[in-house]
């Protein structure tokens, strides 16, 4: 097989330890407010990126990495290894995976783009598993299997943070923006196959986290989950009192909470939390 370079986008939360992995690379999203150009995660901080969106008339927009961008790292990453495995969100939601695609149809260096289907800390846990997978000897086509398993097991359900900035960035359609509005209708978004869905609208947010905790609670007792992410935008403190609450339900469930990145705040808005999990 040889040695193997990983590289993910900057929508994964990258940990401690995956930034510390010496073959594990992060491919920044880009951040536009106006004729101003960011890098995710590379020269924009979350704080500078809060300020931005406060203080900036123009709202941000962004952009997947260019063929470009990954054709000049898989040539760079061709110097040291055999392969390039490369994990991206999911395709529906940005041209990521194209690009990938595409760059690796320029470079001597054989490219496997995986679709997760997926985003933020889901996104992660599926890189992890494919770099243990290899560790114990696994194929890389044994790799795509699990992963693509993994997809159909995966369940991801929102609130959105801001409609406004959803409806903005093309994600949401000017009449389910409206009904949000008027009707005070707090939706509960939910990731399938991919793509964006409107799972369930609820009156309150109160009432909203309360259903995706009844969301969670159907799938721990009909199967086995073994983690709960918790995804969050911008209040952590509420976020932490809501981990603790969950921990003291699933005393035995192993409960992570995890930041979204810049460029998921860009479309979803500052305020957006989430749960995700495996049903394995």
């Amino acid at each position: 097989m040889g040695k193997i370079a990983w590289v993910t986008d900057s929508t994964a939360f990258i940990d401690e330890e995956l930034a510390n992995h010496p073959d594990v690379y992060t491919v920044p999203m880009v951040i536009y407010f106006g004729e101003d150009e960011y890098l995710d995660g590379v020269n924009i901080t979350k704080e500078q990126f809060q300020k931005l969106l406060v203080e900036s008339e123009i709202p941000p927009k962004t952009s997947q990495p260019s063929v470009g961008t990954f054709a000049e790292l898989y040539n760079q990453l061709a110097q040291n290894y055999d392969q390039i495995v490369s994990i991206h969100l999911s395709s529906h939601l940005s041209g990521t995976v194209s690009s990938s695609q595409q760059a690796a149809k320029l470079v001597d260096i054989p490219v496997t783009t995986i679709d997760t289907k997926t985003l933020s800390y889901p996104l992660t846990a599926m890189l992890k598993t494919a770099i243990k997978l290899v560790n114990e000897g696994h194929s890389i086509e044994e790799v795509e299997r699990k992963l693509d398993d993994m997809v159909n097991k995966s369940e991801l359900y929102v609130l959105i943070g801001s409609l406004e900035q959803l409806h903005r960035s093309g994600r949401m359609t000017s009449v389910q923006k409206v009904l949000g509005s008027l009707l005070q209708i707090k939706p509960i978004i939910a990731i399938k196959d991919g793509k964006l869905d409107v799972a369930e609208k609820v009156r309150t947010e109160k009432k909203v986290f309360q259903r995706m905790l009844e969301l969670f609670d159907d799938a721990f007792n009909r199967g086995t989950v073994k983690e709960l992410y918790l995804l969050y935008g911008r209040e952590e403190e509420q976020t932490f009192s809501i981990k603790q609450k969950i921990k003291e339900t699933y005393p035995n469930l192993k409960v992570g909470a995890y930041p979204i990145s810049t460029t998921i705040s860009v479309h979803a808005g500052l305020d957006t939390v989430g749960l995700a999990w495996f049903n394995e």
